[in-house]
């Protein structure tokens, strides 16, 4: 099973500047719990926005960059080649950039979809790609208020395919 996981404003914003563009603090807590003890598989320059590999999860990153090395990661040079390192596994987790999403949905290698919607616009410079009602069924959502912690509205909404 592989999931794509992401958390998108209003537009589908993902980022700017190789950065989250919000702090939700529900959203974090949430990805943490759902991949804890899965793969992660993501572009090169999102796993360098958060820095290191994140403990309990096996980082895979993908970068056309052949001489790329980072301690305690997998590195490859493909999406499919992601993909081949985790044929075995019962549950692995696409985290981003919006490259290797847009990809991941082209090429129709993910069976869900877990996003976290935050109701409002920002200003981003990437943009998750629109997920095709035509593909996917929402099947679950779950909608939160702000508070002290969490300063916008969102929903954590889980898609199928049709």
């Amino acid at each position: 099973m592989i999931t794509i996981i992401a958390a998108i404003g209003a537009n589908n914003e993902l980022g700017k500047n190789n950065d989250l563009i919000w702090y939700l603090p529900a959203d974090l807590k949430r990805f943490k719990k759902i991949t804890t003890g899965h793969t992660i598989i993501m572009g090169r320059n999102t796993f360098e926005s958060i820095g290191k590999p994140l403990p309990n999860r096996r980082s895979v990153i993908i970068t056309r960059n052949k001489s790329y090395q980072q301690e305690g990661c997998d590195v490859v040079h493909s999406l499919e080649q992601a993909i081949a390192l985790i044929k075995d596994e019962e549950a692995a987790f696409i985290i981003g950039g919006a490259q290797i999403y847009k990809e991941t949905i082209e090429k129709d290698l993910a069976d869900q979809l877990d996003i976290t919607q935050v109701h409002q616009e920002f200003d981003a410079d990437v943009y998750f790609p629109t997920i095709d009602n035509k593909v996917w069924k929402q099947d679950t959502k779950e909608d939160f208020s702000p508070d002290e912690k969490n300063k916008y509205k969102y929903s954590f909404l889980k898609f199928v395919k049709r």
